[in-house]
């Protein structure tokens, strides 16, 4: 498949996606919502109430952006990280045997390392975002929303995390290797869909977001906990972004502040503080 099909491809599936999203949800989104406030609130919890909160806009976007990558270490997180690190490490003993495994390159594998990549993600998610600024489902602009806000979340942790570990690629192309990006960036898409339309949407977009961690261990650019750990982290990002951008008016009105308490003991001296957002 070409790059300028898949280009393509990428970009023009949001009209089809816009229309079934907006045939489907219309009746779900009559009546207003009020989602709870409280920054602890699950994401499963607001699942039914996240729809035009009023934080969901483009004015709003840069400090919707720096609160999930603030929210993403809220401890409501805890155990999807708790649960992350134990598989990613239980997969690291079969790494090996994974990698000996896929010497039989499958044919899709590398149609979905070429989709999955930055240029043609960022199409996808740029096209989505676009599409949900004109159609009239609510439910549909909320998601494409998140997945703009995701998007931006997911990958500035991945780097981050890729460049301190510095784990080496399968194949020695460099020392990028942990997290996989494209895993985690297809997981913070599916946990999104998931979220916002339920497991009838959910379960194959978790199928696809696997089969491009398969296809990762098939081109030999990841290890098999690299992928688990992609999965991990996109899964706690795009669970993160809805509970953010989830909280009602309530919460889009209240300021973040920093506050700054001088400590003084016996043998301690220094500053504590706490950020509220």
């Amino acid at each position: 498949m070409s790059r300028a099909l898949l280009l393509a491809l990428a970009f023009a599936a949001a009209g089809p996606l816009a229309a079934a999203a907006g045939a489907s949800a219309d009746a779900a989104d009559t009546g207003p919502a009020v989602a709870p406030a409280g920054p602890a609130a699950a994401p499963e919890r607001v699942a039914a109430d996240r729809h035009d909160d009023g934080r969901r806009t483009m004015g709003r976007l840069p400090a919707n952006l720096g609160r999930s990558l603030i929210g993403v270490w809220n401890a409501d997180n805890l155990t999807p990280f708790l649960a992350g690190g134990v598989a990613t490490s239980a997969s690291s003993f079969f790494d090996k045997d994974a990698q000996e495994a896929a010497t039989n390159q499958l044919g899709w594998s590398d149609t979905f390392e070429t989709a999955g990549g930055p240029l043609y993600s960022t199409v996808f998610v740029a096209g989505m975002f676009t599409a949900g600024r004109f159609v009239k489902s609510r439910r549909f602009r909320a998601m494409t929303y998140d997945m703009l806000d995701a998007a931006v979340v997911n990958f500035t942790y991945t780097e981050i995390v890729k460049v301190a570990v510095g784990r080496e690629r399968p194949n020695g192309q460099d020392e990028k290797s942990f997290p996989s990006g494209h895993t985690s960036n297809a997981f913070a898409m599916a946990s999104l869909a998931q979220l916002h339309y339920g497991w009838k949407i959910g379960v194959p977009a978790y199928a696809l977001a696997g089969l491009m961690g398969v296809s990762r261990i098939h081109e030999d650019k990841h290890w098999l906990s690299d992928v688990v750990a992609g999965a991990a982290l996109g899964y706690v990002v795009g669970r993160t972004v809805v509970r953010v951008n989830s909280r009602g008016t309530d919460g889009a009105h209240r300021r973040a502040t920093l506050g700054v308490v001088p400590v003084v003991a016996r043998r301690t001296r220094g500053l504590q503080m706490m950020a509220t957002f």
